[in-house]
């Protein structure tokens, strides 16, 4: 037998965890999250194993996806079942997520004989009207305050059921300061009576995910391009979004966002602020990318900032790593990225010294699976990472002519790595903060940058139509994590190369202004509305080859 009691206490304690993981205040129309505990009696119980949990996921019907949401410091993943509808805005189905907050054996196992009752035995019309996850043990490590919330905000729930033991206290997902309490019943019974009790609408959360996935791409293309960069400056980030920016502009004929453009740059154009410090950083040449954007439309001034860029990014400290790089995959696309628009501007030996680079990176840092390692003495496929490998290619490949001699080994290279990642993808679409561990967070450049090589390769045929679908879901989980006021939701902090794969899952998520996460999502969302808007024949090109 099960109980059921209020927990109005324990959420009213972290009500604020959700909303403010989301990073968004919803109109009071939208029907609070429905949250509620169910009381496990003590019994007998072992705790679920992974095989279990495949096992239910076998069942017809959703959830059907094993994946995990962290890891314990044992490094045991935190498992999870899933569907794979959390970000889609056209189903008209209502969600709950259920949970054992105790991590109980009892309560575990509670949670999971919840989701096979759900499968096999729920009337037809709930199972019609409800996508469930579940969570059948919250067992994070101590000081780790963000995953269970992020997971639990990111399902967008209507309805969250908490399974404890009779002497535990609920944790509490705090969605909403004031959830809904039903009264004590059996435990199956309780299920589907808080189901068929739930108010109906959509909760703030659920209305909130929806919301940004409904946006279109030019939509958020302009809010990104209208907040970023934050902090101009010579270095990869600002460029990444001056040049979306740019992009933007001739998309719409717009021509206020070059202007915008020209306005933030001024001083290095005019001679004010020189390019380069006393050290000279890879990041601060990759910035100059936007002076060779800015030069392909005229720009006298800013042609010669690109050739000092590009001048720089010839030099090498040994045959085939870039003198000042540190051998990592950001350096594939630190580099590539200006040697590419020297080439396109005519500069054949840069064109050949990328290709080049990209051929000798690959030998060292791809692997046989396809993912790239970080460095040799990084020995993880960091999520930003494969990003960086991912668009230094891609801007390759993107100037190459299809005869040069050495643009079917990169483009060997290229859909290995594409390949490569379409299998690792997150049952939301995302990509993780490390891109083969289903327990690392789901993280938003890696997304964006994955994404955004994937869909230009579909778009210049490099990769067939097969690819499609995970582009679409990739944008929208994307979509998902940017705010309505530009802000972005869990973006990994700088990186440099690290000794385990643990040392990347523990790096910081950042939530809120951030132009690292601002200038990707900006690039994606131009690169994603190019790629729903091409023409036709374009796309049966692209689909047969």
């Amino acid at each position: 037998m099960a109980t059921e009691r209020s927990r109005r206490s324990a959420s009213a304690s972290t009500s604020a965890s959700a909303s403010d993981d989301l990073h968004v205040t919803l109109p009071s129309r939208y029907t609070s999250l429905m949250i509620t505990t169910l009381i496990v009696s003590a019994v007998l119980a072992a705790v679920p194993s992974v095989d279990d949990l495949n096992a239910v996921a076998r069942l017809p019907g959703e959830p059907s996806v094993v994946s995990a949401v962290g890891m314990t410091r044992d490094d045991r993943p935190i498992l999870t079942l899933e569907n794979s509808s959390a970000f889609d805005a056209e189903s008209t189905k209502r969600r709950v997520v259920v949970y054992a907050g105790a991590s109980s054996d009892a309560a575990s196992a509670a949670v999971l004989e919840a989701v096979r009752w759900f499968k096999t035995q729920a009337p037809r019309e709930l199972r019609d009207q409800w996508s469930v996850s579940a969570l059948p043990a919250v067992a994070f490590a101590d000081g780790d305050e963000k995953s269970f919330v992020r997971w639990c905000t990111f399902q967008a729930p209507d309805v969250a059921i908490e399974f404890v033991d009779e002497d535990a206290r609920p944790i509490g997902f705090g969605a909403d300061a004031h959830p809904w309490v039903v009264g004590p019943l059996q435990r199956n019974e309780s299920f589907e009576r808080i189901l068929r009790g739930a108010k109906p609408g959509r909760s703030n959360v659920h209305e909130t995910v929806r919301s940004r996935v409904s946006r279109d791409p030019l939509t958020i293309a302009k809010m990104l391009a209208a907040k970023y960069p934050g902090a101009p400056s010579i270095s990869y980030i600002p460029s990444v979004a001056w040049t979306g920016t740019l992009r933007l502009g001739s998309i719409t004929g717009d021509a206020s966002w070059r202007a915008k453009v020209d306005r933030e740059t001024s001083p290095w154009r005019s001679g004010d602020k020189p390019l380069f410090g006393d050290r000279i950083q890879l990041t601060a040449i990759a910035g100059t990318i936007v002076f060779a954007d800015l030069a392909a439309a005229g720009d006298a001034r800013a042609r010669a900032l690109a050739d000092q860029g590009a001048a720089l990014a010839m030099k090498e400290k040994a045959p085939g790593v870039t003198e000042y790089g540190g051998g990592w995959t950001d350096d594939m696309f630190m580099v590539t990225s200006v040697l590419a628009r020297a080439g396109a501007r005519g500069d054949s030996q840069a064109l050949e010294t990328a290709v080049r680079l990209l051929t000798a990176y690959a030998s060292r840092l791809q692997r046989p699976d396809g993912l790239f390692n970080h460095a040799v003495d990084g020995p993880a496929a960091w999520g930003r990472g494969n990003g960086f490998a991912a668009f230094g290619l891609m801007e390759a490949l993107t100037v190459m002519p299809a005869s040069h001699p050495g643009r079917a080994a990169l483009l060997d290279v290229f859909r290995r790595h594409m390949a490569a990642v379409k299998q690792h993808v997150a049952p939301d679409g995302m990509w993780r903060e490390v891109i083969d561990e289903p327990a690392s967070y789901r993280e938003e450049t890696a997304t964006a940058m994955l994404m955004t090589a994937m869909a230009r390769g579909i778009r210049l045929g490099w990769l067939d139509a097969s690819y499609r679908g995970t582009v679409d879901r990739a944008w929208r989980g994307l979509a998902a994590h940017v705010a309505d006021d530009g802000t972005v939701i869990d973006v990994c902090t700088s990186t440099g190369s690290g000794p385990t794969k643990r040392y990347y899952m523990d790096r910081q998520a950042i939530t809120g202004a951030d132009d690292r996460g601002g200038a990707m999502a900006l690039a994606a969302a131009v690169e994603m509305y190019e790629l729903a808007t091409m023409p036709r024949a374009s796309r049966r090109r692209a689909a047969s080859s």
